[in-house]
């Protein structure tokens, strides 16, 4: 009951993670990404090891075709659950299982890949996928918003959306972009707001905070 997109942004390294859902906190367990590792996505019958898993897997460097299929042969109830993985070449693998609910399927691009179940039709995935190419120059979150926005406008889940997500890594071991959108009679809608509020104000506080390299951040002290 959920469509999602990961990706990796050629010009910056970012990963990034955007879905929505009919139920509650699709950010919750969806969302797993690590900056310079890569990013893994969960949903259908959500087993939260598959994303924990599978961030390690991709962290000691297995590509992610073997990380699916170590993945795949981890859970006995993997017929009921779909997930996406893109590791830090930008190479994506997608598992659907037999068990998701009509239509349920994927779509790989260039350093992306969505995947749904539940969906109105192929179309949510296909609209999804245009939007995002369209936005090559521009930064990964609009480029991700625009595939969630796509995508529902198209049909989304066919039972309606309640809650979206944007995930973001750079550089850091924190997020750069977290937005999440709980439970909302139209989230995409809130999405969109809540996405020009970070770009506003919340994203340059974020770019002024500590890194490993400048623990002192926006103070400009130099490294211990």
């Amino acid at each position: 009951m959920t469509f999602s997109i990961i990706a990796r942004c050629p010009r910056t390294g970012q990963f990034g993670i955007a879905a929505t859902t009919g139920v509650p906190a699709v950010g919750k367990l969806l969302t797993h990404a690590a900056a310079g590792v890569g990013a893994v996505a969960t949903q259908a019958r959500v087993n939260p090891y598959l994303g924990i898993d599978g961030l390690a897997c991709l962290r000691d460097g297995m590509p992610a075709r073997e990380a699916r299929n170590r993945l795949i042969d981890m859970d006995p109830a993997i017929q009921n659950r779909q997930f996406a993985l893109i590791d830090r070449h930008g190479d994506t693998a997608v598992w659907t299982g037999d068990d998701c609910l009509d239509w349920a399927g994927s779509m790989e691009g260039d350093g992306y890949s969505l995947q749904g179940n539940r969906l109105a039709g192929e179309t949510v995935l296909a609209d999804a996928a245009a939007a995002y190419e369209s936005g090559a120059e521009t930064p990964l979150a609009d480029r991700l918003l625009a595939a969630i926005v796509a995508g529902d406008l198209a049909g989304g889940d066919r039972k309606g959306e309640r809650s979206a997500t944007i995930y973001i890594v750079d550089t850091e071991d924190y997020p750069l972009w977290d937005i999440r959108v709980d439970e909302h009679e139209a989230p995409v809608e809130e999405l969109q707001r809540l996405h020009a509020l970070f770009a506003r104000e919340v994203i340059p506080e974020i770019r002024r905070m500590p890194t490993r390299e400048n623990m002192a951040g926006e103070a400009g002290e130099d490294p211990i």
